[in-house]
């Protein structure tokens, strides 16, 4: 199992084939501890041309350089990468990989956030954002996700749209570590309880959103869980104005952390045709930023996808 401090020391990032050895290498470690071996020794995995541990890589430096084209960043590897990886599958057979490795690229994830010592902290931050699936215009004909998907409100961009609404908890120095995917019309109230699932005495802040006058009590009662969230401006009972520029503050990050997962990694961009597709894309976004943060920690100083492009077009 990996060891922040004694395992791993990462002093320089030269090219990009040094941030995916790096990748690779992190990924196989915690894919090797944490894969039950009904997985690992399914049928015919031994005449796979690409390892799981390469595949999850592969689709998450894709995600990083915000490629969205699966097509267009395999033929890229093909021509670019030949040292890293010889002989690449079909684009059928690595998509469908891919898809059912959805469930492990999530343990991965739980697994970086335990190695991180995040389970053990005391303080998260909570809010959701829109995925929507399409234009809001070409909502009544759109056929894929016609079961799943429903209509939502933005707040703060004012619009109504199409799709999902991804739920999610980060510490406060910005580590993913926990969401859920809703229908767009499920409110942010209601997604707390499966947010909180694994989660017991610790502190939430979330916006004017979470505002519940059951809900407060009903968490402290059931899970020990303090909801702290933004009060509205004419409420009878404000917090001081100290504590309410300390909410304002740690809000910010969340707000960050959710601006890298749109403008960054085109979390609110979806290009798949079924439910488990957009499932596994968003959880291998998510494990990717996790993984960035993760880098950072070990390097001491922060990279960013603008660094990573650098690294691949020079």
């Amino acid at each position: 199992m990996l060891e922040l401090t004694n395992k791993y020391s990462i002093k320089k990032i030269d090219d990009l084939k040094d941030f995916i050895t790096i990748i690779y290498v992190i990924i196989d470690d915690i894919y090797q501890s944490i894969t039950p071996t009904r997985i690992k020794n399914r049928r015919n995995i031994n005449d796979a041309i690409l390892s799981d541990s390469e595949i999850i890589t592969i689709s998450i430096v894709g995600e990083l350089l915000t490629i969205d084209s699966e097509k267009a960043w395999l033929g890229f590897c093909k021509k670019n990468l030949k040292d890293l990886f010889p002989i690449l599958c079909s684009r059928t057979r690595f998509n469908r990989t891919r898809r059912n490795l959805h469930a492990v690229i999530d343990e991965i994830r739980k697994s970086l956030t335990s190695l991180l010592g995040y389970r053990a902290q005391s303080v998260r931050v909570i809010d959701s954002i829109p995925v929507p699936v399409c234009k809001f215009g070409r909502a009544h004909f759109h056929k894929s996700f016609k079961v799943d998907a429903a209509y939502g409100y933005c707040a703060s961009k004012k619009e109504t749209y199409y799709g999902f609404k991804l739920h999610a908890i980060i510490t406060t120095d910005g580590f993913i570590t926990d969401f859920v995917l809703t229908a767009a019309n499920v409110d942010d109230r209601d997604a707390i309880w499966d947010l909180t699932e694994t989660y017991k005495a610790i502190a939430i802040i979330g916006d004017k959103g979470y505002i519940n006058k059951y809900l407060t009590p009903d968490l402290k009662a059931e899970k020990e869980i303090e909801l702290i969230f933004m009060q509205r401006n004419n409420s009878k009972n404000p917090y001081p104005k100290q504590i309410r520029q300390c909410i304002f503050k740690v809000r910010r990050r969340i707000e960050t952390t959710f601006s890298q997962l749109t403008e960054q990694l085109n979390i609110n961009r979806v290009l798949t045709k079924s439910k488990l597709g957009l499932t596994s894309r968003l959880r291998t976004k998510v494990l990717a930023h996790n993984l960035c943060y993760f880098i950072n920690k070990l390097l001491g100083k922060n990279i960013n996808l603008g660094h990573i492009k650098e690294l691949v077009f020079g």
